[in-house]
């Protein structure tokens, strides 16, 4: 059957403006509240330092004026950001998008090849980074060849340094007339005008871009505020946001969770966000209580965090009124313990993925606590239809693979029309998320049915790994499967195949267990930690495939699961000795 939300999208949005046409010129919006110029967006977490609404905007009209003096920054032009999260890096991403360009965010964290990979798919001429992570991106770039003078760094770096910096940049574009003139989009450009390269693994294989149009983000975020607003019986307790809502800001701008629900949707209702680099779980307690953050936008190991640290008990969070957990699943047995430490927060969970440009469910507004296991309701304007393995339609109760449709869609994977076809059929996505759906309008994710690792809401394709793996000269096949993991969610584990030649030596018990970690280390030298065979490594004789040669994971999940248990217990029981 074909499901719609309970609640259709009845609030208009805009299809010819850009991202920062709408959040930050004076745009009149039925749902959006007024902000004075001296309403604060970001406050610096460490420092304390504000930035205003108005100074966003100026910021933003100096650095895209700087930039085009600089580089000549073109239409359709990608440029990067290889920046934990930073007070500026929204001015950034608007600045781009004044002068026409798309933005490829990226993880900061990744390796030099990692990098060279984003920068090459997505064609990136220039790029911002955070001074620490100035290495990784010249050496990316001096591989593909993008002149030195192309990078710029997010942040003031010691004058050792001959990179401008953004406030370089914004003094060059304040200093001198406006060298570009804004476009404003036709009527309906803005469904296809690019924004964002997000990466995603998709099904297999390296990561791919996720091209994600302008109006992608502002549907999303208006789809969001219907759901917070206009949801009939609204108890006044439950209303999301209110006059002196400050919200947390950890989570990475990077990732489409970070960067559309936690900033974005946020900047939206005029609430302050509280910039963190990165998640120290004492720096994000004293955070909370110093600045009197109300709102948690959080994934499920910050909420392990939360209800078993011993640290939690020092700090009175009674003030925190609402936390949203996402990207990956919530356990239900840490709904009790998060409950007892946030007393007065409204406790909620969504589902959404790159390719949908983020939520597609969230917890219905009318409740104060998700319900044990479900991912919520149908955000308005969604439609979506659960597809059995013989390709039927499931009823309600019934398990199949979730498809949705949804205005906030992306257009496909940039520059890969193979995978785009895989995923992408006729403005629905495929998912590869098995399902259940209640008649009571709740959706539950049972599994994957597509083989993605999930470690700390971060897409791992075993593919990818695998592939890598079998660079190594002593293995000879591989299959790499998830195991859980109570922080994690899950860790990748891989059941590895040797030569006969290093078979022999394994029998060895050393030469297992040194063998063991040169694979580790030829995984890790390489690639991002969360990709890191964290989970574990088996040897074994033979990797189970069907006739035409697929390997068939799921046979071994029970076994890497088990034999993680065991490693775990053993590991326990040597503590204790």
């Amino acid at each position: 059957m074909l499901i719609e939300a309970f609640q259709p999208l009845d609030a208009p949005v805009p299809d010819d403006l850009t991202v920062p046409q709408f959040f930050l010129d004076p745009y009149d919006h039925p749902l959006k509240p007024p902000r004075p110029d001296d309403v604060t967006l970001f406050i610096d977490g460490p420092t304390g330092q504000r930035v205003s609404w108005a100074e966003a905007r100026q910021r933003t009209a100096a650095l895209a004026n700087g930039m085009h003096l600089q580089w000549e920054i073109k239409e359709d032009e990608a440029v990067c950001i290889f920046s934990p999260n930073h007070i500026d890096y929204l001015t950034v991403v608007w600045a781009i998008h004044r002068l026409g360009g798309v933005v490829s965010s990226s993880n900061p964290t990744y390796t030099t090849d990692e990098l060279v990979h984003q920068l090459k798919i997505t064609k990136v001429t220039t790029v911002f980074v955070h001074p620490a992570f100035l290495k990784t991106v010249r050496d990316a770039c001096q591989k593909l060849g993008i002149p030195d003078d192309r990078i710029a760094l997010i942040s003031p770096a010691p004058p050792s340094h001959s990179h401008l910096s953004v406030n370089d940049l914004i003094a060059k574009g304040s200093q001198q007339k406006q060298s570009f003139v804004e476009r404003r989009l036709s009527p309906g450009e803005a469904k296809k005008k690019l924004a964002f390269f997000v990466l995603s693994s998709g099904t297999t294989g390296p990561p791919k871009a996720v091209a994600i149009p302008h109006y992608s983000l502002i549907v999303n975020v208006i789809q969001i505020a219907s759901h917070d607003i206009l949801t009939p019986g609204i108890p006044p307790e439950n209303k999301k946001t209110t006059p002196g809502s400050v919200m947390t800001g950890v989570l990475p701008f990077f990732h489409i969770y970070g960067l559309i629900s936690n900033v974005h949707s946020m900047i939206f209702h005029a609430v302050p966000i509280v910039v963190h680099a990165k998640f120290a779980f004492q720096e994000f307690l004293d955070s909370i209580v110093r600045h009197r953050i109300t709102h948690l936008m959080v994934v499920p190991p910050m909420i392990v965090l939360l209800c078993k640290h011993p640290l939690v008990k020092k700090y009175d969070l009674s003030h925190v009124r609402f936390l949203n957990s996402g990207a990956a699943p919530l356990s239900p047995e840490l709904l009790g313990p998060l409950s007892e430490v946030l007393p007065n927060a409204i406790i909620s969970q969504g589902y959404g993925m790159t390719e949908t440009a983020t939520a597609v469910t969230m917890t219905p507004i009318t409740e104060r606590m998700c319900k044990p296991g479900s991912a919520g309701h149908l955000v308005p304007g969604v439609k979506m239809r659960i597809v059995k393995e013989d390709g039927s339609l499931a009823k309600f109760g019934e398990r199949g693979e979730l498809i949705v449709y949804s205005p906030s869609n992306a257009i496909g994977y940039y520059g890969n029309d193979k995978a785009t076809k895989e995923t992408f059929i006729d403005g629905w996505v495929r998912t590869g998320d098995e399902v259940e759906y209640t008649e009571s309008g709740d959706l539950y994710i049972v599994d994957r049915l597509k083989d993605l690792i999930k470690v700390r809401g971060f897409q791992v394709a075993p593919a990818e790994l695998e592939g890598h793996l079998l660079d190594h000269p002593a293995v000879a096949d591989v299959c790499v499967v998830p195991v859980p993991d109570e922080y994690s969610g899950e860790l990748p584990f891989a059941f590895v195949v040797l030569h006969a030649e290093a078979a022999k030596r394994v029998s060895d018990p050393k030469e297992a267990a040194a063998l063991k970690k040169a694979l580790e280390k030829h995984v890790s030298d390489v690639k991002i930690k969360y990709k890191w065979l964290s989970g574990g490594i088996e040897f074994t004789d033979t990797i189970p495939k069907n006739a035409s040669g697929k390997l068939l994971r799921r046979l071994l999940k029970d076994k890497a699961k088990q034999l993680r248990k065991e490693a775990l217990a053993e590991a326990a029981t040597r503590a204790k000795l």
